[in-house]
């Protein structure tokens, strides 16, 4: 929605207390054809121990002369910064939205994944940009997913660990459990490529973002004691409701998806954006516990469809958790860079 974006865009999100973001359009005479924006994330060089820049939150018609003139001018004010590498699209952050569409058009986009015409590609790859890093989506026939086996596994993981189980994380307690979250969080994909560690009051701003569409029973919390150790977030994928409003609230169809926003109505799919485990509990079934008991809610609640997003290329473990139990790559995104 186009609120939430300005939300996003406006010096509220705690992004840019370490991050830098200068904005360009592109038009012929009053008629606007494109956008990018030129990023700074300060957090990433500093975790990475790196120099580059990133672009992102771009758009353009069909036109080289057009995007490279975006694309140019984001990579030139990089390098005035003194960065020799330029790296995305970024929307802003790995934290977000990122990558372009590159395979899965014959697929309706999904609920914060970004999608983009197909030309993108070659506007992007004839102005010199190659391919840095690859992120899969599964697709998930709810039908079709082995649940008993996936049962099995989360009934093991809790007998051979007494001291692991899964909460479901509430409304009444996401305060209190955001502090544990953000423990998995930073600590379960520090070791991913392009991971950036959020900062606590980035996860408040997301949190925010994301509560009035939060649903009890797609949300989990793993721990061992006391100690918080897995956490997977699931929502429903309210890009189906949402798109004939056409990203404005205030539309004549708005009647049609009062009953979703009323919670009278769910959408028939729902996307796994987040699911890790800290690096030392690992294979103990704990991904099998927390889908297990999302999966069972979200039978109950009617959805038909999952898509899981989005996953590393080479995250080959995660990748073959996704895929035993019954996941598809369907889609794939493309994170571009280019040297400056």
């Amino acid at each position: 929605m186009l609120l939430d974006f300005r939300k996003a865009l406006s010096d509220d999100n705690p992004f840019f207390k370490h991050a830098e973001m200068k904005l360009w359009v592109a038009s012929r005479g009053s008629k606007d054809l494109g956008r990018i924006a030129a990023i700074i994330n300060h957090n990433h060089n500093k975790f990475h121990h790196d120099n580059v820049g990133f672009f992102g939150f771009f758009e353009s018609i069909n036109d080289h002369e057009i995007s490279s003139a975006l694309l140019n001018t984001a990579a030139q004010w990089l390098k005035s910064k003194g960065f020799k590498k330029i790296i995305g699209p970024m929307n802003p952050s790995t934290n977000d939205d990122c990558g372009l569409l590159i395979e899965g058009f014959d697929s309706p986009p999904v609920f914060m994944m970004p999608y983009n015409p197909k030309y993108y590609i070659d506007l992007l790859e004839n102005s010199g940009f190659k391919k840095a890093k690859d992120l899969i989506s599964f697709f998930i026939d709810v039908k079709k997913c082995p649940i008993d086996k996936l049962n099995r596994i989360a009934s093991k993981a809790i007998a051979r660990n007494s001291n692991i189980f899964c909460k479901p994380v509430k409304k009444k307690t996401l305060a209190e459990d955001l502090e544990k979250i953000k423990e998995v969080y930073n600590s379960a994909w520090e070791h991913n490529w392009g991971f950036v560690p959020m900062t606590s009051d980035e996860i408040d701003f997301m949190a925010e973002r994301l509560k009035p569409i939060f649903m009890e029973g797609l949300v989990w919390l793993a721990e061992a004691g006391q100690e918080p150790v897995g956490f997977m977030l699931a929502l429903p994928d309210y890009n189906i409701p949402f798109k004939p409003l056409k990203g404005r609230l205030l539309s004549l169809n708005l009647f049609k998806t009062l009953p979703y926003f009323l919670g009278m109505k769910l959408p028939h799919r729902c996307r796994v954006l987040t699911l890790g485990v800290k690096s030392e509990f690992r294979n103990h079934g704990l991904e099998a516990l927390m889908l297990s008991r999302g999966f069972e809610v979200g039978i109950k609640a009617g959805f038909t469809e999952a898509e899981a997003s989005w996953i590393l290329e080479d995250n080959i473990m995660m990748c073959r958790v996704i895929e035993f139990f019954g996941g598809i790559p369907y889609k794939r995104y493309r994170i571009y860079e280019k040297e400056i």
